[in-house]
């Protein structure tokens, strides 16, 4: 479907919608002073470009607070390009899907004293920009005609065509819908306005139908059923595995960590050393093994400290962790970039992904109870 005639009334509807009901309050949609620009005022593309990075695998109301803090303390371009990763990851710890946070300085380090890109073309050539996120930074800052497509705006879309396919099979009709039915004069607003009605009408469960501007257009609501849009993929079974890790201490009471290649989703992030567990292997005997070839060390594993489950996009892993006790070899990076001893209390100074963090504080806890 293409709106064709009804793309002005769309239009309307939804700004009007949106003029009353619409989140005007979003900080990187402000000017400085916190009031909302004009049409066809431009805005500093850097709060906005920070904040479309942490909000593609984060809702809005988890990211702002991380958004809040990171322009605290990266509140330019400049200032990201000139930090450690160390430091980056560290702010970004708790956001998890690092590589986004990697990406953002590698980006910033681009544009290094080059003019803000005003082309489609310009943003997707930034390491971490894709389409959506590109066409979202150009109508936000500069009030420039992209479509978007994000996860609200594809619900709402399928839902107004009642589109039979699941929404990657479709991706091209839904990018000609979004761009059809954006308003040219009023881009930013619009696909704020189109983000806002995803988020807070059109939900994935239980839509608020009789508050929506689309209600006497939408095809889903028509044919009685508009949580059945998006259609879904049948859901695939996610690969299980089960870690073995050791939180390794050393006569002066240090802890012994390493941090992970730069590569994936975790890459650069410090961590417990530990491995997958072998078919038939007691998970004593996959940690003993895993610091043998990663760490070329020889412990003694002890008594268990936390088991926990954590799921990914793409596979779920359990965490077996017990407390080991270091018996020799000098710690080697075998694995990861490095590997150091440290004191309890200095963990909080290294960025870990969520699993470990957890893990931290049942040591801590541990550690309490003992003395």
């Amino acid at each position: 479907m293409q709106p064709g005639a009804e793309a002005p009334d769309l239009r309307a509807a939804l700004l009007a919608w949106w003029q009353t009901h619409g989140r005007h309050w979003i900080p990187w949609k402000l000017r400085p002073d916190g009031s909302p620009p004009q049409a066809g005022e431009p805005l500093d593309p850097w709060p906005i470009w920070s904040a479309e990075i942490m909000l593609q695998q984060t809702q809005l109301q988890v990211a702002l607070p991380y958004w809040q803090r990171w322009m605290q303390v990266f509140p330019t371009a400049a200032a990201l390009a000139a930090a450690s990763e160390h430091e980056v990851l560290l702010r970004w710890q708790g956001l998890g899907y690092y590589a986004r946070a990697r990406r953002l300085q590698q980006g910033a380090r681009q544009l290094h004293d080059l003019p803000w890109p005003r082309t489609l073309e310009g943003w997707l050539a930034i390491p971490g920009v894709g389409r959506s996120t590109a066409g979202s930074i150009l109508s936000s800052a500069f009030d420039l005609p992209h479509p978007i497509l994000d996860g609200n705006v594809k619900r709402v879309l399928t839902r107004l065509i009642a589109c039979p396919r699941p929404p990657a099979r479709d991706a091209a009709g839904l990018w000609r819908l979004s761009a059809s039915l954006l308003d040219p004069q009023r881009p930013r607003a619009f696909n704020q306005a189109l983000m806002d009605l995803g988020s807070g009408v059109c939900t994935p469960r239980n839509p608020s139908c009789g508050l929506c501007p689309w209600q006497g257009h939408c095809a889903a609501y028509a044919a009685g059923d508009p949580v059945r849009y998006p259609v879904k993929d049948a859901p695939r079974e996610l690969p299980f595995q089960v870690i073995g890790v050791g939180v390794v201490f050393n006569a002066a009471g240090q802890v012994l960590i390493d941090q992970r290649l730069n590569e994936g989703l975790l890459g650069g992030l410090w961590e417990f050393p530990g491995g997958k567990q072998e078919p038939g292997e007691p998970i004593e005997a996959t940690i003993a093994r895993e610091l043998r070839e990663e760490l070329a060390i020889e412990v003694a594993v002890g008594e268990a400290l936390i088991t926990l489950d954590h799921a990914y996009s793409h596979k779920r892993l359990r965490f077996v962790v017990h407390l080991c006790r270091w018996r020799s070899g000098e710690p080697q990076p075998l694995a990861s970039q490095q590997v150091r001893w440290v004191t309890p209390a200095e963990l909080h100074n290294f960025p870990f992904p969520a699993a470990n963090a957890r893990i931290i504080a049942a040591l801590m806890e541990r550690l309490s109870l003992a003395a």
